[in-house]
């Protein structure tokens, strides 16, 4: 398994890169917005992978933030989501506007990425959510009071969408600062802004 690549951009596409690690080029797809950002790196970089193994090849796929990354590998758990679609979902929308789409239950932003039917947006939604609602009765965000079920439940909806724990558990803090005891959707939907203002 290939955990990541650090090397130098020597050939970039509308799809993929081509990355040299020490003389040897390793072909990774990536987000469009990421090829883009490539374009104007110089020297080494880290990329960190995905790797994909079918029938008829193996195939990496990439990405700068290790939060995409963990978006990625969520998305590809998703019955119907394969890694071509879930790199299209990552190129095409910010993480927190998809979180939002998923809290939301907004099909119509979802059936706006391309490869994303109805039937795949409902689907989406239900394994995510679901997904987050298991994960938040095991996790509390710390100290001085911010433990409540609420904010619990809100920093493992963020690290289900693939932020980094302690990012989220620094914009839950941000967001109860804000709005003082919040219900869990209003919690998310501030939390998710500030990540938003800050990324």
């Amino acid at each position: 398994m290939i955990a990541h690549l650090s090397g130098e951009p020597a050939h970039i596409c509308d799809k993929w890169a081509v990355i040299d690690v020490n003389g040897i080029g390793y072909q990774v797809f990536l987000p469009q917005p990421e090829l883009a950002q490539l374009r104007t790196m110089t020297g080494k970089v880290l990329v960190h992978t995905h790797m994909a193994v079918r029938e008829d090849g193996i195939s990496l796929f990439g990405f700068l933030r290790r939060s995409e990354l963990e978006l990625f590998t969520m998305l590809i758990g998703v019955s119907g989501i394969g890694p071509q679609i879930a790199l299209s979902i990552i190129s095409q929308v910010e993480i927190e506007d998809f979180a939002l789409a998923i809290l939301n239950e907004d099909e119509k932003t979802l059936t706006r990425i391309p490869g994303i039917g109805p039937k795949g947006a409902k689907r989406l939604i239900l394994e995510l959510r679901d997904k987050m609602k298991k994960a938040g009765a095991s996790l509390v965000t710390g100290e001085k009071g911010r433990g409540s079920a609420a904010a619990g439940d809100a920093v493992s909806a963020l690290i289900s969408l693939g932020f980094p724990e302690s990012a989220a558990r620094d914009a839950v803090t941000g967001a109860v600062a804000q709005l003082g005891n919040p219900d869990l959707e209003s919690l998310i939907k501030t939390a998710l802004g500030i990540l938003k203002s800050h990324g």
